[in-house]
């Protein structure tokens, strides 16, 4: 009977001991699965869009990826085609130009010229105007333009507002 009683307790207390590393081993595994705090942090990019310059293009960074912010001049809005100002993303009485600084041929980083209001890929010959359309072939598209969504003043970059959602129904960006 004792015997019984012993063999009883060390049945449960191995079973205990299984059952503690088995859920170790989950959590162990749960974390392993999960994100990396950095590319949780990465997701957003939040942009004060009072700070730019007329006309000079700063690059700024999301997800790893080069995003070209440029605000525009009233002349460069004053010219501007339909189809280049469905591309403006306005906040205020400002109109930018954002999107991401890949060329949509190979994905070089294209050079932009203030003198010319233009993005020039030297790897190609690939040409953008002010708004990111494409101006001289081989890129198929105009540059892309990333997730947004605005809030104020500022541009939330990897979240989806409405103004990103219609510029995606209407085939304005991928």
């Amino acid at each position: 009977m004792k015997n019984d009683s012993r063999r009883g307790f060390m049945g449960k207390a191995f079973g205990a001991v299984a059952a503690v590393g088995a859920i170790g081993s989950f959590v162990a595994m749960k974390k392993s699965w999960d994100p990396l705090p950095s590319v949780k942090a990465a997701g957003f990019t939040t942009l004060d869009m009072s700070v730019y310059k007329e006309n000079k293009l700063v690059t700024e960074k999301w997800r790893g990826k080069p995003i070209f912010i440029l605000k525009k001049t009233a002349e460069m809005v004053a010219k501007q085609t339909e189809e280049q100002k469905a591309r403006d993303i306005v906040i205020g009485d400002a109109h930018f130009m954002v999107s991401i600084g890949l060329c949509t041929h190979l994905g070089c980083i294209p050079a932009y010229k203030e003198s010319d209001e233009a993005f020039k890929c030297a790897c190609h010959g690939g040409e953008f105007d002010f708004s990111g359309e494409v101006t001289k072939v081989p890129p198929p598209r105009a540059l892309d333009i990333p997730p947004f969504r605005i809030d104020g003043n500022t541009l939330v970059l990897g979240e989806v507002g409405p103004e990103y959602t219609a510029m995606k129904e209407t085939g304005i960006t991928l």
